[in-house]
């Protein structure tokens, strides 16, 4: 198989070219980025030499670009987005021109050249706040940041270009990832990056937002099924059932890492702060998928990550 995979030089992204070209070492991987801030070259350093494996400086908004590498996959695995709440909320046109317009772009190639399979890697932020329960897939979008809102436009973008042209695509909405090479501005890298400096770990609010912990390798795993057996024109909910409120997060990996809770720093939340994020994922489930990866374990694990690899992000947050 042929994929191209835009976004890939980032965090799921560059974890999710290391998983299948592990698992399927036949498979052959052309990866476009353009290397924007959260987009490190060095993510993939330890694989550049594989022969199946190449990496594109490019844009998804390049329709010249696009065209040109869509012509020659048979898979496109969309990764490529501005993904930081705080930034859309700072100045959105990235986010749109990103998220909407580069998925556009990609759909357009993808129609054009009749790719085999189209998957959309969105987010459960496009669902918005749920106070009780879970969302499940028919659940209306219900964005509340302009980050989630253009993550919901590109989906409904991609569910129509289903409905108008057939394409062949599926939508898979995944819970908040953790897990190495994750750009230090995301809460858990940034709590675990501060507390190894010593340094405040600044909690929104009162810090009883509720997300839901998925493992970022087991949502590797949730994408290479639905690649490979997910029902064209379905959207999958991903998640491993770890509900924490950002306090309790925040307690545990200060915990684990042995440094007190007086570096917790309460500070003034953001504007149109979902309270709670939670996904009924019985679709993906009946589809034989299942979480392997226990929550405290792996937490640890990214912890062990972050105190291994200082010189990865030290540059990063400097």
């Amino acid at each position: 198989m042929k994929l191209l995979i835009t976004g890939g030089a980032g965090f799921i992204g560059s974890n999710f070219i290391r998983y299948i070209l592990n698992r399927y070492p036949n498979y052959k991987i052309i990866n476009l980025d353009k290397l924007a801030y959260c987009g490190n070259f060095e993510n993939l350093k330890d694989i550049e030499n594989n022969p199946n494996y190449k990496f594109i400086k490019g844009d998804i908004c390049d329709e010249k670009v696009v065209g040109k590498l869509v012509k020659a996959a048979e898979v496109i695995v969309n990764f490529a987005a501005q993904t930081h709440v705080d930034r859309s909320i700072v100045d959105a046109s990235e986010f749109i021109q990103t998220n909407v317009y580069g998925t556009y772009v990609l759909l357009e190639a993808a129609k054009k050249y009749s790719l085999d399979r189209f998957i959309q890697v969105s987010s459960d932020e496009t669902y918005g706040s749920i106070e009780k329960g879970s969302f499940t897939e028919d659940s209306p979008l219900n964005p509340n940041s302009p980050y989630a809102a253009s993550k919901a436009a590109a989906d409904h973008l991609v569910h129509s270009y289903f409905v108008t042209y057939k394409l062949p695509v599926l939508i898979i909405r995944s819970s908040n990832n953790f897990g190495p090479y994750q750009y230090p501005e995301k809460v858990i890298p940034l709590f675990i990056t501060n507390a190894l400096e010593n340094k405040k770990l600044p909690l929104y609010g009162d810090g009883l937002n509720v997300r839901d912990w998925l493992y970022v390798l087991d949502n590797c795993r949730a994408i290479d099924l639905i690649l490979h057996k997910g029902e064209i024109g379905q959207i999958y909910n991903v998640a491993a059932g770890n509900e924490k409120t950002n306090l309790e997060l925040t307690k545990l990996i200060l915990k684990m890492m042995d440094k007190p809770e007086d570096l917790i720093e309460y500070v003034k939340d953001r504007p149109g702060h979902d309270r709670r994020y939670s996904l009924d994922t019985s679709k993906i489930k009946n589809l034989g998928w299942q979480p392997q990866y226990q929550f405290e374990e792996t937490l640890k694990q990214t912890i062990r990550w972050y105190q291994d690899n200082k010189q990865w992000w030290q540059k990063l947050k400097s």
